[in-house]
Order: structure tokens, then sequence, then C-alpha cells
């Protein structure tokens, strides 16, 4: 247990610790060293043998003792301790409360949407932003919750489906989710009056989407495709609402206008 709490300090790609904090290096190699010596030197004088025989047997000795011996054997006996400080930073990380945004098909039925808030705070989800496309079939919200550490896409997956709900998908947010649409949308808005090129980067953005030059057939199935012409733009497996698809086409009006009055 205390080597794998360690060990998940690693880094991903060298694989290596980081450098403990030098005041703890410190008295962690005077622990593991002192005791050796102490013990070697008392030895040595307790043997009563030549003064330069006894240099030579306490350099060599010490040496291999602290260097391959005592001293990598201490570092992984006080790995937890050494790394107390970024084990504590890491399990206040790991147990966090986390962001998540939900796609979910409901039926357009009054309580709907109030059951789903149920089942939600029954996992002690905390629904922060709620925003409601509607469909042919129905509604498709889409939300973004806070939730403790231990509670991942599976718990949330059973809370939709018992309020009768579908879920289109469940992905980690971070706290720019939270940044007000409209406000969003308007300094996308912005961008693209400015600079009418960026249509098709600010319409991916916008979406959540790929802009593509041509679309994979072998894609197409697994992905949802708009088309506003010449750009075509991909989502996989998370459709576009009419919403989504009207913002997008409001977004190309005005960089037609913006090319117009240039």
């Amino acid at each position: 247990m205390r080597q794998s709490e360690v060990h998940a300090l690693a880094c991903e790609v060298c694989g290596r610790l980081p450098h403990p904090r030098r005041t703890r290096l410190t008295l962690a190699k005077l622990a593991a060293v002192f005791p050796v010596e102490l013990a070697l030197h008392a030895l040595v004088l307790h043997l009563e043998i030549p003064y330069l025989a006894a240099v030579a047997i306490l350099t060599v000795t010490t040496t291999i003792l602290v260097i391959w011996v005592v001293e990598p054997g201490a570092m992984r006996y006080l790995a937890r301790w050494l790394h107390g400080p970024e084990l504590s930073r890491r399990h206040r990380l790991d147990s966090a409360e986390r962001l998540w945004r939900i796609r979910v098909r409901l039926d357009n039925k009054p309580g709907r949407l109030e059951l789903l808030a149920k089942q939600l705070a029954d996992r002690h989800a905390n629904i922060l932003t709620v925003h409601v496309h509607h469909l042919e079939d129905g509604v498709l919200d889409e939300l973004v919750v806070s939730t403790p550490a231990d509670v991942g896409p599976p718990r949330l997956t059973t809370a939709i489906n018992r309020a009768g709900g579908t879920a289109v998908g469940i992905w980690p947010a971070s706290a720019l989710t939270l940044v007000d649409g409209q406000t969003r949308a308007l300094g996308l808005a912005a961008r693209v009056a400015n600079d009418p090129d960026e249509l098709p980067l600010v319409i991916a953005e916008l979406l959540g989407a790929q802009y593509v030059s041509t679309v994979d057939p072998e894609f197409a199935p697994h992905g949802t495709i708009l088309e506003i012409a010449p750009m075509t733009f991909v989502r996989p497996e998370d459709p576009f609402t009419p919403a989504e698809i009207a913002r997008a086409h409001r977004l190309a009006d005005l960089a037609q206008l913006a090319v117009r009055q240039d």
C-alpha cells in the first residue's frame, strides 16, 4: 500500500518520482548513514588495527554500504515520509469534487427533468447548469454537474436510466464549461466579425466538433455530420441539435456580412 501510493506520484513519461524536499532528504540521509558510520568506527577502533589500514577500511566499507546498500534502502523505506507533502496534495486533488458534462435524451413530458434531478441528487450530484434543446421526438438536456470523487459515469448513467432517460454522452468538464453560454457565443461572434476567415475554427469551437475537408465514409456511421457549404463538421456519437445548427448558420451569415462590408 505504501509503495503503491508513492508510485502514483511517478512521472508518466520518465517514471521518476518528484525530488523530495531538501530538508526531508537531508534528515533521511543522516538517519540512514549515521548509525552505519558509528558502528563501523566503533568496530575499527575496537580492533586496534594500524592507522592507514583503518582509514582504508572505513573509506571503502562506508562508501560501498552507503551508496549501494544503506541509502537506497532508506530511500525506499522512508519514501512515504519523504514525499509526504506531495502525497497530501495528491490526496486532496483526488478527493476533490469533479465536473461532468452530460447530454441526456428525455421524453418531453412534465416532471421528467425533475425526476432526473432527484436521481442525480440521490448520488450527491449537484446540477450547476442546464440547457434544454427541443427535438422532434423529445428533448436533449445538456447539464454540467459536480460530483464527489467516487461518483463517475457508471453511477451517473444509472441515475439517467432510472429517470427514464438515455445518456447520449458523459464527459469530464472543467471550470471553463461554466462560462455563460451567451457570453461565449458573443465572444466567438466578435472573432468572426473581426476576421471572417476564422469562421470554420469558431464554429468548431462553438459546437465542440472537428472541422474536416473530407468525410471518411467509414467514419460517417459513427459520427454526426453538419455541412454548412463549403464547410463540414463532424462530432462523434453526439448529434447536433437544431439550436446548435441554427447558431452555426447565424455565424456563417455574420461572416458573409463582414466580407461584404470589407
